[in-house]
């Protein structure tokens, strides 16, 4: 799963692929909005943990479950 997470006042967002579901990281993130945490907590597929404040999460985008074809269709 593709994630692009961007951040208030920063021109750069952050963008990683995730083993979770769209499902799971979606609960992931309304759970921490609607309880009012201090972080949202996403790991990555290589093991890294991104702890994002959730003041200043402008927007988080969550790819499709589909790999991109490569090569040549004829």
């Amino acid at each position: 799963m593709d994630i692009r997470i961007g951040i208030a006042n920063s021109p750069r967002e952050i963008n990683f692929e995730s083993a979770q579901s769209a499902a799971e990281i979606q609960a992931v993130v309304s759970d921490a909005l609607t309880s009012d945490a201090k972080f949202v907590s996403l790991s990555d597929n290589k093991g890294k943990v991104y702890l994002v404040p959730t003041l200043s999460l402008a927007y988080l985008e969550i790819g499709s479950d589909t790999s991109r074809r490569v090569g040549f269709v004829s």
